[in-house]
This record gives C-alpha cells, sequence and structure tokens, in this order.
C-alpha cells in the first residue's frame, strides 16, 4: 500500500506539473518552467556529487557565451561562471563546517605559492585606485581557482576523473573547432575573419589558439598512454589531427611560439638535461636580450611583414613591431603598463584595474588604429606585465614563483614516478601550462573561464601525481576499464 500511495503522489505532482507549465504557455507565453527539472537537477548533483557538477563545467566551458553590458554592469560568462561560484560558495559552507581538507595538498608547494598570490591581492586591494574592481577581481578569481584547484584535487584522486577532465573539454573543443572551421571557411579562410570566427565561444583567436595549444599537446600524450585498445587509439590520433588544424588555422602566433616551447622543453627532458641548466639557458636569454635590447629593436623594427594568409609570411609577422597593428597595440599597452608600475613600483593600482586606469599613460607615437581610450579594450596582454602594473614588482615575482614551481615540482614529479602513467600524465600538464604562460608573454586569459579551468586543473594533476601516485609501481587499471 504505502508503494502505491508513492506512486500516485508521483504521478500526481507529474500531472500537476504539466498543468501548471501548459497554463503558463498557453495564458502567459512563458515556457521557464520546463527548466525546472534541470534545475533540480543539478541542485541535486551540487548536494550529493559536486565531482559531477565540476565534470559538468569543464564540458560546457568551452561553449559558455559571454554576457556584457548588463543593467547592473556586469560581465559574466553563461552559464558556467554561476555555476563555479556555486561550488565555491557549497565547498566553502563544507569547509568552514567540517574543518577539513586534505593537508597534502593543502601544504603542496603550488598550493603555498596560491595563498601568497591571494595575500598580496586583498593587501594591493586596500591600496587599490579602484577598490571595488579589486574586490571584485578577487572574488572572481577565488570562483576560478577554488573549483578548479582545490576542489578538482579532491576529485582527482580518482585518477578516471582526470581522465573525464580532459576529455570533456576536448570533446567540446572540437564541436567549437568544427564550428570555426565552417565559419572560416564561409569568408573563404581569410586573414581578417580568422580573428573572430570563433565567436561567441571564445572571445579572439589568441584565446582559442591558447585553449588548443593546451589540448593539442595532451592529446599527442594520450596517443602513448598505456592500457588503450587500437580502436581508441586510432581515434586519439584523429583528435591530435583535428586540434593541429584548428591550430594552424587559428592564425595564433602566440600558440605556435607556445608549442614551440612547450617542444624544446620536451626534448631537454628527454635528453635528460637538468632543470638547472634550463634555468640558467632561459636567464641567460634575458641578459642578452636587456643587455642589446636597442640593437634587437633596430633589427625587428626593419621587419614589415603583417599578418597574411600565406602560413610562411604569418610567421615572420611575428617579429615583425614596424608595421604590424597586433604586435604594435601589445608594446603599447606594455609601455602604458611599465609606466603605471613606474608611478606605483611596489603595491601597483590595485588587481583588475589596469584597463580602467591606463589610457592616460599611453603616448600618441605608440598608439594604433586598434588603440582606445575608453577602457573597453582589455587588459595588458601579459601574464606577468599585467601584474606588474595592477600589484607592483611583488605581483609579477609572485607569477612567476608560480610558473617556476609549477615547471619544478612537474618535471621532478615525472623524474620520480614509478609508472608510466603517472609520467605521462605529469609531463602532458607540465609542457601544456609551460605552453600557456609562454602565451602568456603576450597575452593573459586568467581572468576568463574558458582558459582558468584548464590551467588551474592541470596544476592540480601535477599536485595529485605528485602526492598520491608517483610513488605507485601502478597508478590504477587502464584507462578504458575505469
Amino acid at each position: 500500500m504505502t508503494e502505491r500511495i508513492k506512486i500516485a503522489w508521483l504521478y500526481l505532482i507529474a500531472a500537476a506539473f504539466v498543468a501548471i507549465n501548459l497554463y503558463l504557455v498557453v495564458q502567459k507565453d512563458m515556457f521557464l518552467g520546463f527548466s525546472l527539472p534541470i534545475v533540480l537537477g543539478i541542485l541535486m548533483l551540487y548536494i550529493f556529487s559536486l565531482d559531477k557538477v565540476f565534470l559538468l563545467i569543464t564540458l560546457l566551458t568551452p561553449l559558455t557565451l559571454n554576457i556584457e553590458d548588463m543593467d547592473a554592469g556586469l560581465a559574466v560568462s553563461l552559464p558556467v561562471e554561476p555555476m563555479l561560484f556555486g561550488v565555491l560558495v557549497l565547498f566553502t559552507a563544507k569547509f568552514l563546517y567540517e574543518r577539513n581538507y586534505d593537508m597534502q595538498i593543502a601544504r603542496h608547494p603550488i598550493a603555498l605559492v596560491i595563498y601568497l598570490m591571494f595575500a598580496w591581492m586583498i593587501v594591493t586591494t586596500f591600496t587599490s585606485e579602484i577598490p571595488l574592481v579589486s574586490a571584485k577581481y578577487i572574488l572572481s578569481r577565488l570562483w576560478f581557482v577554488v573549483p578548479s584547484f582545490f576542489v578538482a584535487a579532491l576529485i582527482f584522486k580518482k585518477v578516471k576523473n582526470i581522465h573525464w577532465f580532459i576529455w570533456l573539454y576536448c570533446f567540446s573543443l572540437l564541436i567549437v573547432i568544427a564550428y570555426t572551421i565552417i565559419n572560416h571557411a564561409s569568408y573563404g579562410f581569410n586573414d581578417d575573419s580568422a580573428h573572430w570566427v570563433m565567436t561567441p565561444f571564445y572571445n579572439d583567436h589568441t584565446a582559442y589558439g591558447a585553449a588548443l595549444a593546451i589540448y593539442f599537446i595532451f592529446s599527442i600524450a594520450y596517443v602513448f598512454y598505456p592500457g588503450l585498445s587500437n580502436w581508441t587509439r586510432f581515434w586519439v590520433i584523429m583528435v591530435v589531427m583535428i586540434l593541429a588544424v584548428g591550430t594552424v588555422l587559428s592564425l595564433s602566433r602566440a600558440a605556435w611560439i607556445s608549442i614551440a616551447a612547450a617542444l624544446a622543453v620536451l626534448i631537454a627532458v628527454l635528453l635528460h638535461i637538468k632543470f638547472r641548466w634550463i634555468l640558467a639557458a632561459f636567464i641567460t636569454v634575458l641578459v642578452v636580450f636587456f643587455s642589446f635590447q636597442h640593437q634587437i629593436i633596430d633589427m625587428l623594427e626593419k621587419n614589415k611583414q603583417d599578418s597574411s594568409n600565406n602560413l610562411v609570411e604569418h610567421v615572420r609577422s611575428i617579429s615583425n613591431i614596424s608595421s604590424d597593428a597586433s604586435n604594435l597595440e601589445r608594446i603599447n599597452r606594455w609601455q602604458a603598463a611599465i609606466r603605471l608600475f613606474n608611478e606605483r613600483p611596489i603595491f601597483g593600482w590595485g588587481p583588475g584595474t589596469y584597463q580602467f586606469v591606463y589610457a592616460p599613460f599611453q603616448r600618441s607615437k605608440e598608439k594604433t588604429i586598434i588603440s582606445t581610450n575608453a577602457g573597453d579594450g582589455g587588459n595588458a596582454h601579459s601574464e606577468y606585465i599585467g601584474p606588474l602594473s595592477e600589484m607592483g614588482v611583488i605581483g609579477m615575482l609572485l607569477v612567476f614563483l608560480l610558473v617556476g614551481v609549477m615547471v619544478y615540482r612537474g618535471l621532478k614529479t615525472y623524474k620520480k614516478a614509478r609508472n608510466k602513467e603517472s609520467r605521462i600524465l605529469t609531463l602532458a600538464a607540465t609542457l601544456a601550462l609551460i605552453s600557456y604562460f609562454v602565451h602568456g608573454l603576450l597575452n593573459n586569459f586568467l581572468d576568463t573561464d574558458k582558459l582558468s579551468v584548464p590551467v588551474w586543473g592541470l596544476m592540480a594533476i601535477i599536485v595529485v601525481m605528485d602526492v598520491y601516485f608517483a610513488d605507485r609501481d601502478k597508478i590504477d587499471v587502464p584507462l578504458e576499464k575505469e
């Protein structure tokens, strides 16, 4: 009798739901009521299965739409940013109630650097030119970092979730690639359209190229992942080819440079060149550049090759700082950032404030046809120079520290790993992150969900491999049996 009553209530509720929604559709022309089961389903996932929520976020991230110029003066990426905020709130509430988190993850060197970065953000918010903007910036950074690093690290203790994390994003990215290529083809694959045919999913070809570079590197790594059937490996190779085509057609020169840099590090690793020699080579390049910067700039100014449909010419345009508008605008932004830094070298102008304060620091002779004074042209186009202007020299040094610790721990974990799976996943994550932070010399996207989710998630993979899996003889059962 009890079961019959339950079934009767189920049918009654379903009938009432359908009747109410039919009334709303017919009489009020309202269709939102039909979304209630989806909303309730997602709420249930938040309460009972947070890992599924995070993986759903990963799947949706490449397909999100950025909504700007809202009535409240906000910009938000839907539906992922509200979902990330929900994960942040639930995780924080759970932590405050239980006072319990995995201390091996919490005390990892990468996590410690993240704490330092947030601490300095808070300090520079008190000295910010626009404190409200800086406070919003910290909040948005929290809802990127906490779910994508601290929550993800817990989820990745089940290795199958690492595989899901990589391939769910990659699956949606393949959809974006297909959309972009079809859209690009309709414009004859010309150079100008290559900059925006991926909209509305990515705001331009640089962010799109950064994501392509990350997953191109990771998909190649999976070609060598143990335990795959020949059929699965065939499809992985197909994905590699599609990502390669997408990367070439993106015409993102920064993405090509970043892949080349990751390849150089891979060669150094395979040749067993020690990390200190890699670091020494990097420092030497910097010293040579700053010692002979005037001669180098004079040489680069002789290059008149603009962006082109011709692949070779487009590569040559990378070093054109005399007429290429994209390159010139980056230099304009960097010069303005340096002047901001010179005025406030210690605390900077405040997190997230660059785009609102840099306009008066531009010089008329450095402006380009795409320069703006309206504060709507984006940021400093560098993951290093941006923090230098917004959070002073300490802000930039903390970014370098994060990158250095990430690379060091990634390569150290790769070398100590006792199983092939850990070695592949760790090295792939490290090389993909190197590609992003080399790309970060020319652009910065960690204030967007499109790149924050994969970048912080890859750091979480390195941490979990370092703490839990590198010292095992076998990471787990093969990928297809998990």
